[in-house]
């Protein structure tokens, strides 16, 4: 289905309305969120999840496909268009995966077994952590949670609108997630202080003191900047699944993923 949001401006924590006229979203694009700790990042997308009419702090207004949406729209969780991801994902309850899988699945009229496989092979991409069908959905690490809620928005969900607070904090894979992402119909909007998600995605807003004060098309310039900070990403995620596996990262270790190192300190093994 065609989806457009527009975010039009509100004000920054003085007072001051913010310098855009209007920041148009279409289907397949993605948004990155970035901005130093408290400068409104996360108020930014949550305006948009509550569809906000001018009744939120920042008095910004959304709207859908060039109209403001109805009270149904936007309160009844089955018409709204919008899936979240936060910081905080927590599932309460004590399904299995598979079961809360088929639940959402069937609530949507999509349930089949080939839904939550291709879910649950889905989220195992995102992460380390293999997650089975019948594992609790209470148990699963941080990480485990993002990587199946992610996978369940992407398969399962009907949203067309995808929100996600700080992914790269949940020791998932985020470079699958973007490739993932980047292939789908959806606006993806990230609030991130990644640098490599940041230069990724399609627009990249920049917040300070509560307002937008820039936007930036992705550019062409920024391209070998992406891949060489993909390189160096990829090596640090090597890296740490060697220490949380409990290796000892050695210089000639480091040498054989071609990072350079200088003389070696003389160090005591305690």
């Amino acid at each position: 289905m065609p989806m457009e949001l527009t975010v039009l401006p509100g004000m920054d924590k003085k007072g001051n309305r913010e310098s855009f006229e209007a920041i148009n979203f279409k289907n397949g694009t993605s948004i990155s969120i970035v901005g130093a700790t408290g400068s409104g990042k996360t108020a930014f997308i949550n305006d948009i999840e509550l569809l906000a009419q001018g009744d939120t702090i920042t008095g910004r207004k959304i709207l859908i496909n060039g109209g403001s949406p109805s009270e149904e729209y936007r309160h009844n969780p089955a018409e709204k268009p919008i899936a979240m991801i936060t910081q905080n994902t927590k599932c309460f309850t004590d399904l299995s995966v598979e079961d809360f899988i088929y639940t959402h699945a069937k609530a949507r009229e999509k349930a089949s077994q080939a839904i939550i496989d291709r879910t649950i092979n889905l989220a195992n991409e995102f992460t380390g952590e293999k997650i089975s069908r019948k594992m609790r959905v209470t148990t699963l690490s941080g990480g485990q949670t993002r990587s199946l809620m992610i996978a369940d928005a992407i398969v399962v969900g009907a949203a067309p609108i995808v929100l996600l607070d700080e992914v790269e904090n949940a020791g998932i894979f985020k470079h699958k997630v973007m490739d993932t992402i980047k292939k789908s119909d959806k606006i993806i909007l990230f609030v991130t202080h990644d640098p490599v998600i940041a230069i990724l995605t399609d627009i990249r807003i920049v917040m300070s003191n509560g307002a937008v004060t820039k936007i930036i098309q992705q550019n062409k310039s920024e391209v070998w900047a992406a891949e060489a900070l993909i390189d160096l990403d990829l090596k640090m995620s090597t890296i740490r699944e060697e220490l949380r596996e409990g290796n000892i990262i050695s210089r000639e270790y480091l040498g054989l993923l071609g990072i350079k190192t200088t003389s070696m300190p003389r160090t005591e093994v305690i």
